[in-house]
C-alpha cells in the first residue's frame, strides 16, 4: 500500500471483541503502524495485526485517573504524527459512539493533522447479533436508541431526558450503565415504563466469554446481582427482547465458553485459534517451544550441494519443509530439485509443499507418522540414497527404520527450543484452574508443556478437570512418559484433527456435567 497522499493518524473501530469482527480496513492499517494507542478493553489478540516492529501502548498505562489520560493520549497522536509515524488510535467498538472519537478528531483536525475514521462493530450491533435480539422487528419495533449509562457530571444542557427515554416507542441499549443500574430503571420506571418490559443484560458481547440474563425490568438488578454479571456490559430493554430464543446461534457452537490451551509455536497457532474462536472456545495460547533457525547450516548447505546424488527427499513436518525450502531458495531456485522423489509425513506437510507448488510423491493417507511413512515408503526407497530433513530433535524411528533398506542422511534443517513462559498469563490461568482443554500436537510440545506440571497441574489432570488431547499415538505416547492419561487422540493427525478431538471430548462431557 502506497503513502501517497494518506493521512498518518487512524481513529480505528476495533470491533466488540471478536477478531472476526474488526474491519478489513483496520487491519490494513494496523499493518502499517509504528504506533498503535489501544484501549484497555481491545483485546490483545488484535495487536497480532500490527506491525511487528510497532510500539503497542496501552491508554491504561499513560499518567492520571480516568478523566486526566485523555490530554496525554492527545499528546502521543500528535507528538508521533509530527515525526512523520503512522499513528493508530484502537478503540473499542467504533470510535464515535461513546468511543470519544469526536474529541480526538477535533484535536486532530485544530493541530493541523490530517487523519481517516474507520467505523467498527459496536456493542449493541454484536450483542445483538450474538444473542438472537432483533434490535428492530417491522413486527414490533421501528425505533433503537443508544444510550450511555455514565454522563459527565458537569453536564449541564442536552441531559437525558429520562421521561422520553421511558416513551421511546423502540428498544433501548445502554452503555457503560451497570454502575448506575438501579438508577436507570428507577427513573424509567418513574417516568411510566412498564416494570414487565423485557429486558437483557450480556458481558463479553460475541467472545466464547459472553454471559447474559433475560427478565423484566422491573427485577434486573436483582437479577443481575444474582447471576454475578458486572461492568463492562450492555443493558437491552424493550420488546425486541422477548424475541430472544432459548439459545443463540453463537451460544450453540460446539465449543461455546470451553476454555482452550494451545501449546503450538506462536507463529503457528493463529489459524487454530481462530477457529476455535469461531466454535464459540476461549483459546489461550502458551507456546511450549520455539522454531529457530540451525545454528549451523553447514550440515544442510553440504547436502545441497549434492542434492543429484539423493533419490528421495523426505519431510516429516510443515517447519521442516519451510526450512529446508527457504535455504534451497536462498542458494538458487526449486530447479536444484531435479529428478529427487519427495515424501511427505502428512497432509500438513504435503500442504506445505503444495504451497510451493510441488507434489508430494508419497502421503500416508491413514497413519500420519513415522511408522505410517517407513511403513508405506518401505519398497519404494530399498537401496536408494534418502535426505531426510528435520527438526535437531525428534523421534529416531525414521532414520533408524529406513536405514535398515537404503542408505539415509539426516539434516537438521530448523531447531526446536523450550520456550515455555510460566510467567505469562495463559500458565497463570492453567494454574487457577480454568483450562478445560491442552492440545498437545507433537511429542516434543508434550514434553516441554509437562515437565512443568507441579503435583497441583498433574492432580487435575488425574481428575479428569484439565484433559489432554493428542495429536497422534506419538504425542500420546510422549505424555504417558509422564505417567499422565490421555483424554483424546485425534484421529488424523493435523489442526483440524486436533480440533475434532475436542469437540468430540466436549460433546461426551458438557460443561457443567461431573
Amino acid at each position: 500500500m502506497s503513502d501517497f497522499d494518506e493521512p498518518r493518524v487512524f481513529l480505528a473501530g476495533a470491533g466488540p471483541g471478536d477478531p472476526g469482527l474488526m474491519t478489513l480496513r483496520t487491519a490494513e492499517v494496523l499493518a502499517r503502524a509504528d504506533l498503535v494507542l489501544y484501549d484497555q478493553l481491545v483485546p490483545k489478540r488484535l495487536l497480532d495485526f500490527a506491525r511487528p516492529g510497532a510500539v503497542k501502548l496501552c491508554v491504561r498505562d499513560l499518567p492520571g485517573h480516568h478523566p486526566d489520560k485523555y490530554p496525554h493520549i492527545y499528546d502521543r497522536m500528535l507528538e508521533a504524527a509530527r515525526e512523520g509515524k503512522v499513528v493508530v488510535r484502537l478503540k473499542g467498538g467504533d470510535p464515535l459512539i461513546f468511543g470519544r472519537g469526536g474529541e480526538e478528531a477535533q484535536t486532530l483536525r485544530d493541530a493541523g493533522i490530517a487523519y481517516e475514521i474507520i467505523p467498527g462493530v459496536t456493542a449493541a450491533l454484536a450483542a445483538a447479533a450474538y444473542l438472537d435480539v432483533p434490535l428492530t422487528h417491522r413486527a414490533h419495533t421501528s425505533a433503537v436508541a443508544f444510550i450511555t449509562g455514565h454522563e459527565l457530571p458537569q453536564k449541564t444542557n442536552n441531559k437525558l431526558d429520562w421521561e422520553a427515554l421511558a416513551k421511546f416507542p423502540g428498544t433501548l441499549v445502554v452503555y457503560m450503565g451497570i454502575a448506575r443500574l438501579p438508577i436507570l430503571v428507577a427513573e424509567l420506571l418513574k417516568h411510566g415504563r412498564d416494570p414487565e418490559t423485557p429486558t437483557l443484560i450480556v458481558e463479553r458481547a460475541s467472545l466464547g466469554e459472553m454471559r447474559s440474563v433475560t427478565t423484566r425490568l422491573a427485577d434486573l438488578e436483582a437479577v443481575r446481582r444474582a447471576a454475578g454479571l458486572e461492568a463492562p456490559g450492555l443493558i437491552v430493554i424493550g420488546e425486541a427482547v422477548r424475541h430472544r430464543p432459548p439459545s443463540s446461534w453463537f451460544e450453540q457452537r460446539p465449543l461455546f465458553g470451553r476454555r482452550v490451551l494451545v501449546t503450538r509455536p506462536k507463529h503457528q497457532s493463529e489459524t487454530m485459534v481462530r477457529q476455535l474462536e469461531v466454535l464459540g472456545a476461549v483459546p489461550s495460547v502458551l507456546p511450549a517451544i520455539e522454531i529457530r533457525e540451525p545454528a549451523d547450516w553447514a550440515p544442510v548447505d553440504g547436502a545441497l550441494d549434492r542434492l543429484a546424488e539423493f533419490d528421495w527427499l523426505i519431510f516429516t513436518s510443515a517447519n521442516g519443509v519451510q526450512g529446508f525450502m527457504q535455504r534451497l531458495l536462498s542458494r538458487g531456485d526449486l530447479r536444484q530439485l531435479g529428478r529427487i522423489k519427495i515424501a511427505a509425513v502428512g497432509p500438513k506437510t504435503a500442504a506445505a509443499l503444495r504451497g510451493l507448488h510441488l507434489n508430494p510423491d508419497v502421503v500416508p493417507k491413514e497413519t500420519h507418522s513415522s511408522e505410517g511413512l517407513v511403513e508405506l515408503l518401505g519398497p519404494a526407497v530399498a537401496g536408494k540414497r534418502v535426505l531426510l530433513a528435520r527438526a535437531n530433535r525428534g523421534k529416531e524411528t525414521l532414520p533408524i527404520e529406513l536405514a535398515k533398506v537404503c542408505s539415509v542422511e539426516s539434516v537438521a534443517v530448523y531447531e526446536q527450543h523450550d520456550a515455555l513462559d510460566t510467567e505469562s498469563e495463559a500458565f497463570a490461568a492453567l494454574r487457577r484452574g480454568e483450562i478445560e482443554f491442552i492440545t498437545l500436537s507433537s511429542s516434543n510440545i508434550a514434553r516441554s508443556l509437562l515437565r512443568s506440571f507441579d503435583e497441583t497441574l498433574r492432580g487435575r489432570v488425574m481428575r479428569g478437570d484439565v484433559r489432554l488431547i493428542a495429536i497422534s499415538g506419538e504425542t500420546a505416547a510422549a505424555i504417558r512418559e509422564f505417567d499422565l492419561p490421555v483424554d483424546a487422540v485425534a484421529t488424523v493427525a493435523s489442526g483440524d484433527g486436533l480440533i475434532r478431538a475436542v469437540i468430540d471430548r466436549a460433546k461426551a462431557e458438557p460443561k457443567g456435567t461431573d
